[in-house]
Order: structure tokens, then C-alpha cells, then sequence
């Protein structure tokens, strides 16, 4: 097997491979990529985290790289008839530089703004946060990242000092005595995952799941509890006031490695059983019966995901179970503890590395004096040159094209018209914009609305480096180089730097201060390479010594070695697949307990809005669809929206499995057939966020976000149905 560069295969000659991994979720399942005549196969791959194992989305991956929709030119909307048509690359870039030269010289630096996503390379992530913070040099850069782990991000940096969604390997999954998953689904979400459960069960562990509906996973659970969605904050509490109750919290490990537990304590000394059940609608019995086998198993994990956290109290809720978990005694003990299951492809490492508002990379925070002097030593600008904090995806989103907010937009990896909550204002937003840029391979709904569109390489047609769940770094490789006409998303970057720079003027009156700055084209080109691997090299520098240190990482080193667990400070020194194990990241060592308590969701039912609405995915798509939904096994399985009701509930609003109906928020509406299951609540309707038109999911949910993470409220909303 080869692992270099390649160009495409000419006919007759010998197949090539590359060992790579999956384009889609956290797992980043391994995979071998084959092509000869017929074209690109995908292969499965002894690999730690899918041990050979691929799901439908991995099997099919391939079918994309020469999609008849796949974007191979530029694209330009003609101002005159709206439309947008085909355009060199020469003409495209200057749209978009003499476009955001107008909006900056008129409205100051800050009148653009960058939406990244939790797809992109770690190179890709880290150079799109360095190009808006010095090439820019704006405040504003999110992501849709900010859409899924930001909540449980939040609450590990405040308990544990640092944010990892797995602090252990994948593998310790298998060999829990008992597994607590909360609000995950990953029998849908992440297939191949599952073996590690039933390796779990066969070992004799017991699972258990908490999820309003009976999943895939939860079918599979010794014990299910199936709360009313928003009440899981109040399960945790309850869980810990019993585990109080018994003595089964690890009295030595708290007072040896926590702080803070005395007020937790107090706090859920009011969480009885039965107060929990009247709320949440978990049977007293099925609360101490989990509450025992977490307190007296011998190795306990728990994980939380997108259910719980997917909430305005998502950090609060999230908090709680590493409450619970630390009560226990399980972070840092050898086949026990709390994680978090990631949801992106590169999840973990594209919020590592400066793509988030409030970030620069090595997880450090921007408005951290020391921080801002190192990265900018690195990038070789001065410190107070680095713009301060910017704001939230979904106040990013909601401000654009308004009086005070940015009037371009940049979009890399993301389709928020149908991934951001609130859809039908969130398009209204984009539409209003002087400028909209979208880098992507597909047209997507996003794209279809830009002034620009840039046609960008496919997973297997670039170099790069990925950080799954485990906060393993992996190592994605070239098949083949992309199409003619197609550019790579650092290429691109790279090309914009330049001619920003060119265009910008030089000298004490360009930085308003008596340093002179002079940025050429060259230079701005050789600060923004396209090189991946050159950019990998500065991003070890730039993360050296923070959070997250890739210093000691290099691609022979993941290469000869199935992935390296960060922190890893030095070339010649260990990775840490485990972390806790002697103590926290906090300055101190100890984890930090917080007292939370339950709050009603941001909105309620009521007479007008009677029902729960949910929100999740199915195994066949994957986030807004604009891959999945083009790939024809995938459409056939799963071909449109639907919305899951309770039959009991659908025989009181007359209707039948198949009907047409209409769910209806105070946002807007969605339309969509029924698909009756007795596996909902007969309080709760459910419908799936992958698709667009009609049957888009986030044009009824609510925009209500979490304080500390900005994290939108995407799992629970007030609705009524109807035939529609």
C-alpha cells in the first residue's frame, strides 16, 4: 500500500490505495481508498476505534468525488438578473476581495465575519481563525461546532479545567461494568460504535440509556429511562440525592481531588426521588435502580450528548452528570469516568484551534494577555493588533446584515440554513447581507443564496489531520489531487490573504501607529500557506504550552503509531490517551464541583402549543444532508422528513400513519408525512434536522440560547400538530 500523493489513475494502470478515515462523524472510522478504472472504492480498515467495522454513510463515501452536482467552477451572481453563473477564479476572488474592502472601508473591520465548521482539517480550522483575526483582522468567527459540543465544552473547562470529549480510550467503552449514555443515540449516529456496547454486554456490564424516545440504542439498554425532554438535569440531581442517600458517594476521592462539593451537596439534598419523577416522568424505581448499578459498579462510565446538552441550560445539565460522576469517584480511575460523545467528523479539533469566537489555537482564551503574546509571536504580528472576543454563532447569525452587525459573511463547512435554529430568519439574515461567500463542494441551500460561490476539494483529495472523540490525532491522505478548476479550502485562504494584502495599504497610517507594516502579496502568501503540512508545523508552534499542546505531535509520529493522544508537549516524550490520573488541569488539580439546579425550558407548553417538539437524526443522513442527501442509497433509505408522533396522540388529532401534517411553533412551521411509533411519548412529536424545503426541522425551533455556551435550545419547543 501507498500512503503518498497521487494523481488521478489514467486507464490501465495499476489500482492505487491510501489509508485514510471517514469523512463523516467523531469516530473517524479507519478506511483504505482504492481507485483504478472504475473508479474510487472504499475499503474497511483494522483500525482501534471501528476494529474493521463501517456504516452505511462510510461505505458510500466515495460516491461524492465525482458527484454530476459536485461544483468544479466559480460561481457569481449577476447583479442584473440574479442569477448566479459560472465565472473564473481571477474574477471570483476579486467579487469577494473588492466586496469586503467596500463593506470594511465603510463599516470598519468587523462588518465581516467568518462561519467555519466542525468538518474542516485542523490545518483548515487554524488557518481560517488566523485569516480572520490577521488577514481580516475581525472579531467575528464562529462555527457550527457551537451548534453541538459547546455545551458540554463548557461545563469540562469549569469542573475539569480542560475539554476533551473522551478523556480515555474508546476501548475502556467495552469493558464497563456499567454505562450510563445520556440523550446519545449511537446505534443511528455512530454505528460502529455499537460494537463497543455489545462488547460491553457481553462481558455481563449493564447499559442503560436515558432518551425521550426508544431508540436504536435504547432497544438495546437493560434499563431505559425515558424522561419528558429538558427534565434530564433534574434526573441527574436525583440520581446523586440518592446516591447520597445510600452512601455511595467515594468520600476519599472527593476530599482528595475535588473542591466545591459541600454546596452540591446541599443543593440536591431537595431532589428526592418522587419530586424527580413528578417531573420528568422517570418511575422512583427506575431512578434508584440506576442510581444503585452507578454506585456500586465497580467500573462506571458515564456520556452525555446532544440530548442533554442541546438546551439554554445545556451546561447546567451537563454539569450535573459530572457531578454525579465526580461524587462517584470515576474521572481519572482506570476504566471509569465522564465523557462526552462528539458529534462532527473533526468535533474535538476544530474547536481546538482559534475557529471559536472566544479562542485562539491551543484552546486558549483570546482575551488571556499571555495567550495573545504568544500566538501572535507565532503568527508575527503585534499582540494588541489581535482582535478581542467575538459572539456566539447564533447571535453571530442573528445580527447579520442588521444596523450593528456584520454585513459580509464568510461560510466554510457549514449550511446554516438548515442547521442553525430559528431557520427561516437565519436565511432571511443571509439574504440580507451586501456580501455572502460560501466555500463548499456542493451546492448547498447556503450556497444557492451566496453572491459567491467557491468550489472546494474533497476529503480525499487533500491532506490533513483530524481530532476524533478520543482526542486521538489521525492522519487524512490524499487520494488523488481535486478536479480542474477545484481549489482546497487553504489554497483559497491562501489566495485571499494575498490579494487582500495587495490591496491594503501600507505603513504607521494602515495600523493607526507609528510601526510601519509592511504586508506584499509574497508575504501575505508565505503567512497563509496552502501547504498542509506547513500549516500543520505552525499550528505546533501556535499550540505549544496551551490546553491543548500538539507540539510533540508530527505526521510520521501518527503515522507509525494509529493516532497520538494531545497533550502531547514533545516529539520524544508520551501522548496521554488517559487523562486525570494523577490530577486535573485546574490550577490546583482538583475538579470543581457546581451546584445547578433545574429551570422549566426556555419555552413551555400551553393551550395554543400544547406538545413537546424534539429534534435528532436518522442512521442513513448525516447534519444538514447536503452530502448524504445526494448519495442514492442513503436518499432511498431515508429520503425525506417525517414527524414521529405516539399513535395514541395521533388518533386524537385524527391522524393516520402516512398522513400529511403540519407542526407549527411560534417560529414557523414545518410540513412532513407521520410516522406513528409507540416508542414517543404521547407528549412529545419528533422530526429529524437533515433536510431542507418544507420538512426543515429548525424553522420551528427555538432560538432560546444557553448563557455560558451559547448553545441553542434545538431539543424541546412548544408545537401543535395537525393534519396538514
Amino acid at each position: 500500500m501507498t500512503d503518498g500523493v497521487w494523481s488521478a489513475t489514467p486507464p490501465g494502470r495499476t489500482p492505487r490505495e491510501v489509508a485514510t478515515h471517514c469523512p463523516y462523524c467523531a469516530l473517524q472510522c479507519g478506511m483504505v481508498l482504492r481507485e483504478d478504472d472504475t473508479g474510487v472504492t472504499v475499503h474497511p480498515r483494522q483500525f482501534p476505534t471501528n476494529r474493521g467495522g463501517l456504516c452505511q454513510k462510510g461505505w458510500t463515501a466515495a460516491e461524492l468525488l465525482d458527484h454530476p452536482e459536485r461544483l468544479t467552477t466559480p460561481l457569481v451572481r449577476d447583479p442584473a438578473t440574479g442569477e448566479l453563473h459560472a465565472a473564473s477564479w481571477d474574477a471570483a476572488l476579486d467579487r469577494v476581495v473588492g466586496g469586503i474592502r467596500a463593506v470594511q472601508d465603510d463599516a470598519g473591520r468587523d462588518a465581516v465575519a467568518v462561519f467555519g465548521g466542525g468538518g474542516l482539517t485542523n490545518e483548515k480550522a487554524y488557518a481560517l481563525g488566523k485569516f480572520a483575526r490577521i488577514g481580516l483582522r475581525t472579531r467575528h468567527i464562529d462555527y457550527n461546532g457551537r451548534f453541538c459540543m459547546s455545551s458540554a465544552a463548557a461545563a469540562g473547562m469549569r469542573a475539569f479545567g480542560i475539554d476533551r470529549g473522551l478523556p480515555f480510550p474508546l476501548a475502556d467503552l467495552g469493558r464497563a461494568d456499567t454505562l450510563l449514555l445520556v440523550g446519545a443515540n449511537p446505534a443511528e449516529t455512530m454505528p460502529p460504535l455499537v460494537r463497543w456496547l455489545t462488547e460491553q454486554r457481553r462481558n455481563g456490564g449493564r447499559l442503560i440509556v436515558v432518551d425521550p424516545r426508544v431508540t436504536a440504542t435504547a432497544r438495546q439498554a437493560d434499563l431505559h429511562l425515558q424522561p419528558l425532554p429538558g427534565t434530564d438535569l433534574a434526573v441527574a440531581n436525583a440520581l446523586l440525592h440518592i446516591a447520597l442517600t445510600e452512601g455511595w458517594v467515594d468520600r476519599a476521592y472527593v476530599a482528595e481531588r475535588t473542591t466545591g462539593f459541600e454546596a452540591v451537596r446541599r443543593s440536591v439534598a431537595a431532589w428526592w426521588p418522587a419530586r424527580a419523577e413528578q417531573l420528568s416522568g422517570v418511575p422512583v424505581g427506575d431512578l434508584e435502580a440506576t442510581a444503585r448499578a452507578l454506585g456500586t459498579g465497580g467500573r462506571v462510565i458515564i456520556l452525555t450528548a446532544r440530548g442533554a446538552e442541546q438546551h439554554a441550560k445545556g451546561v447546567d445539565t451537563v454539569t450535573a452528570y459530572v457531578n454525579l460522576a465526580l461524587a462517584l469517584g470515576l474521572p481519572g480511575r482506570a476504566g471509569s469516568g465522564y465523557g462526552c460523545l462528539t458529534g462532527q467528523g473533526n468535533g474535538q479539533g476544530g474547536r481546538e484551534h482559534g475557529q471559536k469566537a472566544d479562542q485562539l489555537p491551543g484552546y486558549r482564551r483570546i482575551d488571556d494577555p499571555a495567550a495573545r503574546e504568544h500566538v501572535a509571536g507565532v503568527w508575527g504580528v503585534p499582540a494588541d493588533e489581535l482582535p478581542g472576543p467575538g459572539v456566539p454563532a447564533y447571535q453571530l447569525l442573528d445580527s447579520l446584515g442588521t444596523p450593528d452587525g456584520p454585513r459580509a459573511l464568510l461560510v466554510f463547512g457549514s449550511n446554516p440554513v438548515v442547521s442553525a435554529p430559528r431557520a427561516t430568519r437565519i436565511e432571511g439574515r443571509l439574504r440580507d447581507l451586501d456580501l455572502l461567500v460560501v466555500v463548499d463542494l456542493l451546492l448547498s441551500e447556503t450556497a444557492a443564496l451566496a453572491d459567491v460561490v467557491l468550489p472546494t476539494a474533497q476529503w480525499a483529495e487533500e491532506d490533513g489531520t483530524m481530532t476524533n472523540l478520543e482526542g486521538r490525532v489521525l492522519r487524512r491522505r490524499e487520494l488523488r489531487p481535486p478536479p480542474p478548476g477545484v481549489r482546497t479550502d487553504l489554497a483559497i485562504i491562501s489566495d485571499l490573504a494575498a490579494r487582500l494584502a495587495e490591496a491594503e495599504p501600507t505603513g504607521a497610517d494602515q495600523a493607526g501607529t507609528d510601526q510601519a507594516r509592511v504586508r506584499p502579496e509574497a508575504t501575505a502568501a508565505a503567512r497563509f500557506p496552502a501547504d498542509p503540512a506547513a500549516v500543520f508545523a505552525e499550528l505546533r508552534r501556535a499550540s505549544a504550552g496551551g490546553a491543548t499542546d500538539y507540539a510533540g505531535i508530527s505526521w510520521d509520529r501518527i503515522d507509525a503509531a494509529d493516532g497520538v493522544y494531545w497533550p502531547c508537549p514533545t516529539e520524544d516524550g508520551p501522548d496521554t490517551p488517559r487523562l486525570f490520573a494523577d490530577r486535573f488541569a485546574t490550577p490546583d488539580g482538583r475538579a470543581r464541583f457546581h451546584p445547578v439546579d433545574h429551570r422549566p425550558a426556555a419555552e413551555e407548553v400551553c393551550a395554543t402549543y400544547p406538545l413537546h417538539f424534539t429534534t435528532g437524526r436518522v442512521l442513513a443522513q448525516y447534519q444538514s444532508g447536503t452530502q448524504t442527501r445526494r448519495v442514492g442509497a442513503l436518499r432511498r433509505a431515508a429520503p425525506e422528513a417525517f414527524v414521529e408522533l405516539h399513535p395514541d396522540l395521533a388518533a386524537r388529532l385524527g391522524i393516520d400513519d402516512g398522513d400529511p401534517v403540519r407542526v407549527t411553533s411560534r417560529r414557523g412551521e414545518l410540513r412532513a408525512p407521520a410516522r406513528l411509533s409507540a416508542g414517543i411519548r404521547p407528549d412529545t412529536v419528533f422530526a429529524p434536522f437533515h433536510y431542507a424545503g418544507p420538512g426543515r426541522a429548525n424553522s420551528v425551533t427555538n432560538d432560546a440560547v444557553d448563557p455560558i455556551s451559547g448553545m441553542p435550545e434545538f431539543k424541546i419547543c412548544a408545537v401543535r400538530v395537525e393534519k396538514a
